[in-house]
């Protein structure tokens, strides 16, 4: 390929940016898939098995392969579960900083600045993963949380993690992460900096926000089951309407009041 070809290629660096997160985000929830399929298969197995003396619950059975390769693992399962379910509804964000990117080099691509915004960003999330896989062992040991479905046993704690993300989706903090999730063009004037530097500062912003704004309907997949595709699609696709289809903070409100009172039936 001549210089010129290249040239040509990276002048579609929009469009390379919009298929490598499509290509991404894809890969992430195919991932997901057979897993949810494996983990079903094993649940399966393992109903139709009569073990005595075995708590399938947590325990002893929790972490077999021991608290490293254990919270390893399900930091893996937790990041590609955010990685699923959070790009698509930052792809707004992400194509909006490759053109202002471009634009701002004046010549050559705007890929690599690109990749550090999104790198950062998922940082933000990569930490969030660590810590709720820690989190999750901890919970698996106890018992709280039984090791094959990952989903809370406690009724009462379930319905307790629902009303707070409830009572989460009508504060300032919920709205003003939102906002600034809404607006992509608005928080990247207001936030741009030159260079590689500014791009890294710029993702890890971006996250923080996001994380703010989403963070808790994250956690409530302890309610549902970790691993429970329904949910989890759920889950992104209400993440995605809060984000790009800017409903109105009623609908924010409405959606936080459903949640309380599934929390209050699930409680009594």
């Amino acid at each position: 390929m001549t210089g010129l070809s290249i040239e040509r290629v990276l002048a579609r660096d929009r469009w390379i940016v919009a298929g490598c997160v499509a290509l991404i985000a894809g890969v992430a929830w195919i991932w997901l898939w057979r897993q949810s399929l494996t983990m079903s298969a094993v649940d399966h197995s393992m109903a139709g098995m009569d073990m005595p003396g075995m708590d399938m619950g947590g325990g002893a059975m929790a972490s077999p392969a021991g608290p490293v390769a254990y919270i390893g693992g399900a930091f893996i399962m937790w990041f590609i579960m955010m990685i699923a379910m959070m790009l698509p509804s930052a792809s707004p964000m992400i194509l909006l900083y490759a053109r202002l990117a471009r634009g701002a080099r004046e010549q050559g691509a705007a890929i690599a600045p690109t990749v550090v915004f999104v790198g950062m960003y998922l940082a933000v999330w990569a930490g969030f993963s660590a810590i709720v896989a820690i989190a999750q062992w901890l919970l698996v040991r106890s018992g709280a949380v039984s090791d094959m479905s990952l989903a809370l046993g406690d009724r009462r704690i379930a319905g307790g993690l629902l009303i707070a993300a409830g009572l989460y989706q009508a504060t300032a903090l919920k709205r003003a992460c939102l906002d600034n999730c809404r607006s992509p063009l608005s928080f990247v004037m207001r936030l741009w900096r030159p260079g590689w530097a500014g791009a890294a500062r710029l993702g890890l912003i971006h996250g923080v926000y996001c994380l703010g704004c989403c963070a808790a309907l994250m956690v409530l997949l302890f309610v549902f089951g970790v691993m429970n595709l329904v949910w989890v699609a759920a889950l992104a696709l209400f993440v995605l309407i809060e984000k790009i289809l800017c409903v109105g903070q009623r609908v924010v409100v409405g959606s936080g009041i459903a949640l309380i009172l599934a929390g209050l039936i699930m409680i009594f």
